[in-house]
């Protein structure tokens, strides 16, 4: 049967059998085993298995972690920033120093102030892991904490990016955290103990990891007064509830959500899309410009085989981006056929610089490429993520393009979580280290270079890729010291050029992924990652 065919009569009571199963599994099965209130039941793209925000690199952590932690700033639906748990910020004639006050009234989820030393703390933090932060602060002279509700950041030389960076959007987000936990906890161990400002609270007791997260409304949080616009604005939470669940099976997301079983999908399945756009029960996002996501392939810069440049430039070579997209069957207008843009195509610093010769990819260019190298047979361990809609049919051809060029590829097959901590290994792939990894991004991940996981993480060691390139070093420098926007994009160029040349991170595609969700949830901001405040539930 094909997947088109999710309605016909055939395969109904398979689909039903499946989905009961998974429903259970996640603890939303059994008759009469649910309580009276309805929580909204969002299911996210892969299991929820990493809950700290500056340790995790997933978009299932980040999504976790706006529930239960707050921003300084945020970006609005426009990309605009503005203050979030900010009441405002003030510059210095010079541009280097910067005073930020809080806003009245915050409080931690045990009913403790929400203090300046707290957001010293978390900055620290979050700069010792994050690529924009550990730029941030190698710029910075000061950063103390003046009165319980004003902290001061001094620069020691131009930055223009300081509102950019604590706005950043996604992996890693400037969450704060308490003092005793951010001051206490190096950036590379997780927290031991989950205490955010946020609009929801976070069951630690309830949490199945893989499988299901729950939340209760946060009844101590304040949100601002204002519309909720994007990331920023009032996250004011109109439902008591919440849950996190993961259904791997694309077949059995789409039958929950049309049967209601689920209220909203982070991605709804693409092979599905056709039916669900036809079902008047839902509504399907319209993600565009930075809501967009780009494939790539994570390499392992350490070891061999890709620690060799001219290995790494046969397998950009056989990436063709038309062959791996065309794998989710997308409508016109949802992929591009090609994009060499690091930056994505289409967003502020958007730039194909030193993508011509990736115009006419060839397998066969690819395979004498990799004659040329030098390459002796060494192993490639991919790690396939095949629990992931989205990873796991491009990750088949990635596989597919790099056996025919040569490679000896050892393709193992795993569920993204342990893909995720497996990613983190720097043993050799003797020891149960890793070679690639194929992975998508979004734009709010990409749009900018300085947190760009093919730019931004250059020679930092934070990263798992462990990517160095000491050309790319001067590029960056100028990029951050310049607030310039046009200047900015012309340094951008150089960057672009430099990225593909060095063949830091491989691209495999640019396309759209909408999310979807019931046509009863009204108020849900569509901004290309879900956020659960300002939804209502019509009533029945």
């Amino acid at each position: 049967m094909k997947r088109s065919d999710v309605m016909a009569r055939p395969g109904r009571w398979l689909r039903r059998g499946v989905l009961a199963a998974a429903l259970l599994g996640a603890g939303l099965g059994a008759a009469g085993a649910q309580p009276a209130e309805r929580p909204l039941r969002l299911v996210v793209n892969v299991g929820l298995q990493v809950l700290d925000p500056i340790v995790g690199t997933s978009f299932v952590t980040r999504n976790f972690a706006y529930m239960v932690f707050d921003t300084l700033v945020a970006l609005d639906g426009k990309g605009e920033i503005r203050p979030q748990m900010l009441q405002g910020w003030t510059v210095s004639d010079d541009g280097l120093t910067y005073t930020f006050t809080l806003r009245p009234g915050l409080e931690w989820h045990d009913g403790t102030p929400v203090t300046a030393e707290d957001c010293v703390a978390s900055l620290r933090r979050w700069g010792g892991r994050d690529s924009s932060g550990r730029r941030l602060l190698a710029a910075t002279k000061e950063l103390r904490a003046e009165a319980p509700d004003r902290f001061v950041l001094q620069l020691s030389r131009p930055f223009g990016g300081v509102l950019d960076a604590l706005a950043k959007p996604s992996v890693h987000v400037p969450f704060m955290m308490p003092a005793r936990i951010a001051g206490s906890t190096p950036p590379t161990e997780a927290v031991k103990e989950i205490m955010g400002s946020g609009p929801f609270l976070f069951q630690a007791d309830q949490w199945v990891p893989g499988e299901r997260a729950t939340f209760r409304r946060n009844p101590r949080y304040k949100p601002r007064d204002e519309p909720a616009d994007g990331l920023a604005g009032g996250k004011a939470v109109f439902i008591e509830r919440a849950e996190m669940i993961n259904i791997s099976d694309p077949a059995t997301r789409a039958a929950a959500l049309q049967n209601g079983e689920v209220d909203y999908l982070e991605y709804a399945p693409l092979d599905f899309l056709p039916v669900l756009s036809r079902d008047r029960n839902l509504v399907i996002a319209k993600p565009g410009g930075i809501a967009q996501i780009m494939g790539g392939v994570a390499l392992n810069h350490a070891q061999p085989p890709f620690n060799n440049l001219k290995v790494r430039q046969a397998l950009q070579m056989a990436l063709d981006q038309s062959e791996i997209v065309a794998v989710h069957g997308l409508p016109d207008g949802m992929f591009l056929p090609s994009c060499q843009s690091m930056t994505l195509c289409g967003t502020r610093y958007s730039s194909e610089a030193g993508g011509e010769a990736l115009r006419d990819q060839s397998l066969e260019r690819a395979r004498q490429m990799l004659r040329d190298s030098g390459y002796n047979n060494e192993r490639v361990v991919l790690l396939h993520p095949a629990d992931s809609a989205l990873i796991n049919p491009m990750a088949m051809v990635v596989a597919d393009r790099m056996k025919r060029i040569g490679l000896n590829v050892d393709q193992q097959t795993l569920d993204w979580a342990t893909a995720a901590q497996r990613w983190l290994s720097r043993e050799p792939v003797e020891r149960g280290g890793w070679s690639a990894v194929p992975v998508i991004y979004t734009g709010f991940d990409m749009s900018d270079p300085l947190s760009n996981v093919g730019i931004g993480y250059n020679c930092t060691g934070t990263a798992p890729w462990l990517y160095c390139d000491e050309a790319m070093t001067p590029l960056l420098r100028r990029f951050e010291a310049e607030a310039d926007p046009e200047r900015r994009r012309a340094i951008m160029a150089d960057i672009n050029r430099q990225a593909l040349l060095n063949v830091n991170f491989p691209l495999t595609g640019q396309f759209s992924s909408p999310a979807a969700w019931r046509r009863e949830l009204q108020g849900v901001v569509d901004f290309g990652f879900p956020v659960l405040w300002n939804i209502r539930r019509a009533p029945r």
